[in-house]
C-alpha cells in the first residue's frame, strides 16, 4: 500500500494501513455514549424542578383528571401518549435514566403534588373538584384549544 494510501476516506470509512476497515460513525457513537454516560447524573436536577418536565406532567395529568370525572369528555388517547413520549425523550436527552423517569413518573409523592396543583388550578378558575368542576374545566380548556384541552374532545 502506498503512503498516500495509509489513511484514505470512504463514505462512512477509514481504511487503515494494515487493511483494517473502521466504521467512523460507530466510532462516533460509542465516544458519544461514553461522554454522555459520563456526564449522567452528574449535579443533574431533580424532575420535578425541569419546568418543561413539570408542567408537561401537570398537563397530561389534569387531562386525565377531567376525562375520568366528566362523563362527557373523552382522552385524544395518541395526544397523549405523544405527549408522553415528547417528555420521555426529552428527559433522557437531558440525561436522565430510564429509570429515573419511572420512578419520578411511579412516584405516589409526586402524585400527590401534582393533583394539588390541579386542585389549586381549579380553585383559581372558581371550581370545585367535582364532576361539575371537571366537566365545565374540561369544556372551557377544549374552547381554548389550551394544551390540556388538546389532550381532551367533548362526546
Amino acid at each position: 500500500m502506498s503512503p498516500e494510501m495509509c489513511w484514505r476516506s470512504e463514505p462512512g470509512y477509514l481504511v487503515a494501513q494494515e487493511g483494517v476497515v473502521m466504521r467512523d460513525r460507530v466510532i462516533a457513537l460509542c465516544l458519544a455514549g461514553v461522554l454522555s454516560a459520563s456526564g449522567a447524573g452528574a449535579d443533574i436536577a431533580p424532575l420535578r424542578d425541569v419546568k418543561s418536565i413539570d408542567d408537561g406532567l401537570f398537563v397530561i395529568g389534569l387531562a386525565d383528571q377531567i376525562r375520568k370525572n366528566c362523563p362527557v369528555i373523552s382522552p385524544r388517547v395518541f395526544k397523549a401518549l405523544g405527549a408522553l413520549q415528547d417528555l420521555n425523550n426529552q428527559a433522557m436527552a437531558m440525561g436522565y435514566t430510564k429509570a429515573e423517569i419511572d420512578a419520578h413518573v411511579e412516584s405516589d409523592v409526586e402524585k400527590d403534588r401534582l393533583r394539588a396543583r390541579a386542585r389549586t388550578y381549579m380553585a383559581q378558575q372558581g371550581l370545585e373538584p367535582d364532576e361539575a368542576g371537571y366537566c365545565a374545566l374540561g369544556k372551557s380548556e377544549i374552547e381554548r384549544n389550551s394544551k390540556i384541552g388538546t389532550l381532551l374532545r367533548q362526546k
